[in-house]
């Protein structure tokens, strides 16, 4: 039992590891499916768009060899520095001629051959950042300007920057991240409660001061109202899904990428998969998300101290929020927001700040003991044991 336990604390979570290699792997396919048409349009290449997000993929799994083998007490370090970093790069982007514009949003800084979204950076900064924050403070966090205004000033302040990108979608999971957070680093749900019904005009305000938000709000709730204009992405991803049935029309054979679905291998690549899987397919990826979850949370459940059990939720739930988030748009059961799918939509700063996460999970998936809160202590970086009488951890098995 003992060569079990030290085994799984070496190796980590291998299951989670096996979920997300079949998401990375349900994503290549994929983005290979929806992408070769406009690939071969545009650049006369069908596989352009595979062969760079296999190369996206591969630098994601060397981060996630990475982060699994560095001891995730060493982000606590990390926490403001990476914030201020992303920070920096965030205003660095709104600057004309060093922001890179597309689609109508300046979201990008290029590098070379390298093509960077610093808003991902950024939802990793505040996920490190609140966990450490709460750690520290500890039963201070149940002070509303002790205890969550800091954190929320914070990520104000870099979800304001998102917007003016303009990135409502990303501005929206920085700041559910951290509510999340914040909720199970022991805020009181009163003083979220009341942070949140102040904020609901404001975001009412930046929805209505931009026309083609309120376009978008209009269009889910009748797209056919504007079938040729705000509407039309909804529409065609329902087409895209009522085509696909049961077991869909098979791989490769989606109508909806022929130039119909607009972003049909990024924001919108979940309706080409319902095309060509059907409904079987999309559940298998729910399913697989599902999974993601489960074990996600678990490692935050049995995780060895109160840092590495905020940070493991933070990441769970961001990953899998995100990810209902993108499914929703793409079912029109949510307003269109450009939202990747975690794992499986093409984007190079998403695959690999994702597959980061995953090896900060899998890190701390490799300290978990099996023992009941109150008899964990934390671990400490090149060592397995357990002290006694240090913080307890946050969430309960």
């Amino acid at each position: 039992m003992a060569t079990v336990a030290a085994l799984h604390r070496r190796t980590g979570d291998v299951a989670l590891f096996a979920c997300v290699l079949a998401l990375v792997a349900v994503g290549l396919v994929m983005v290979y499916s929806a992408s070769s048409i406009v690939a071969l349009e545009r650049v006369q290449d069908s596989a352009y768009f595979f062969k760079r997000q296999a190369i996206w993929a591969a630098l994601g799994l060397v981060a996630l060899g990475v982060a699994w083998h560095v001891h995730y007490l060493q982000w606590r370090r990390l926490a403001v520095p990476m914030l201020l970093v992303a920070v920096g790069l965030m205003g660095l982007v709104l600057v004309p001629g060093i922001g890179v514009v597309a689609g109508g949003a300046r979201r990008w800084l290029v590098a070379g051959p390298l093509r960077l979204q610093p808003v991902e950076l950024a939802k990793l900064a505040v996920l490190v950042y609140v966990a450490q924050f709460a750690t520290r403070r500890g039963p201070a966090m149940g002070d509303f300007r002790r205890g969550v205004v800091p954190p929320l000033l914070v990520t104000g302040l870099l979800g304001a920057l998102a917007l003016r990108q303009p990135d409502m979608g990303s501005a929206l999971v920085l700041g559910a991240a951290a509510f999340v957070m914040l909720f199970l680093g022991g805020a009181r749900p009163l003083h979220l409660g009341l942070v949140a019904g102040a904020a609901l005009p404001l975001v009412a305000a930046a929805v209505v001061v931009a026309d083609y938000r309120m376009a978008r709000i209009v269009a889910f709730v009748n797209p056919w109202r504007d079938p040729q204009g705000a509407g039309f992405h909804i529409i065609q991803a329902l087409l895209a899904f009522g085509s696909g049935g049961i077991v869909g029309v098979g791989l490769g054979a989606s109508r909806q990428k022929f130039f119909y679905l607009p972003e049909r291998h990024t924001d919108f690549i979940f309706a080409i998969l319902g095309e060509e899987l059907g409904l079987v397919g999309t559940l298998g990826v729910l399913a697989l998300f599902a999974v993601f979850a489960y074990r996600g949370f678990r490692i935050a459940a049995y995780a060895p101290d109160r840092f590495g059990s905020l940070l493991a939720a933070g990441i769970t739930a961001s990953v899998t929020g995100q990810a209902l988030l993108n499914m929703g748009v793409a079912t029109g059961s949510l307003p269109v927001t450009g939202v990747p799918l975690p794992f499986v939509s093409f984007g190079g700063s998403a695959m690999v700040t994702a597959m980061l996460q995953v090896g900060v999970l899998l890190n701390i998936s490799r300290y978990a003991q099996r023992a009941r809160p109150a008899e964990r202590a934390p671990a400490r970086p090149g060592s397995s044991a357990v002290r006694p009488g240090a913080s307890r951890a946050l969430v309960a098995p």
